[in-house]
């Protein structure tokens, strides 16, 4: 084997790619944007244990269930524990479009809140809101607490102000799931038109070849 091909080789092992991916779109950018902040190598690729936190980023809600779903779609099949953007991204894209993982409506959070919140007074302790969310039901790692809590923990008060923390995930979640819905009405709108211009072309190469 020369030693190109051994660079060759080397690199799809990697999951490098000589050609970086650029953006064609805003979901394309907004992808990247969260998926670079753990690119640490800035070679477009990422640790598996990154995938979690990548997408919650991004505005998903997904079970731990989903998650390994995404990691085992798109890891590298060379060598495990590494997740390319060329891979990723694509499977993201479609995944937004198709409104996969998203989170549950605001009325919905309010809801669950209340039912912890048994004396109505419109905010979980620290302790309390630690306990639901490591401890019962399908934990959240501590990693992906601590970033949750950024958002979530008032530091005045050292209390979770649900209603306040409730607007701050809309917020974030509904913009790219918005800019996916944009996409793909874009995509829609060029396609009609190829779609005819193939069908016109079709028919006058078969009216040619009478």
């Amino acid at each position: 084997m020369t030693l190109s091909t051994r660079n060759l080789t080397s690199k799809a092992k990697l999951g490098m790619r000589e050609d970086k991916i650029q953006a064609n779109n805003d979901l394309e950018r907004r992808i990247m944007d969260a998926f670079e902040v753990f690119d640490h190598s800035a070679k477009q690729v990422v640790d598996v244990r990154e995938v979690g936190t990548i997408l919650r980023s991004l505005g998903c809600c997904p079970t731990e269930a989903e998650v390994q779903e995404v990691i085992l779609a798109t890891e590298n099949k060379e060598v495990t524990g590494n997740v390319p953007l060329h891979t990723f991204l694509p499977y993201m894209c479609k995944a937004m479009i198709e409104h996969r993982f998203y989170p549950a409506s605001a009325e919905m959070l309010l809801a669950a809140f209340r039912y912890f919140d048994s004396e109505g007074r419109g905010y979980l302790t620290k302790e309390r809101f630690t306990k639901l969310m490591l401890e019962e039901g399908e934990p959240f790692t501590q990693e992906e607490f601590d970033e949750m809590m950024q958002t979530a923990l008032d530091p005045v008060t050292d209390t979770i102000t649900y209603e306040y923390y409730i607007n701050q995930l809309m917020v974030a979640q509904k913009d790219v799931y918005e800019i996916a819905d944009v996409v793909e009405e874009e995509r829609k709108r060029t396609e009609v038109p190829q779609q005819k211009r193939k069908r016109a072309q079709s028919l006058l190469r078969s009216t040619t070849n009478m």
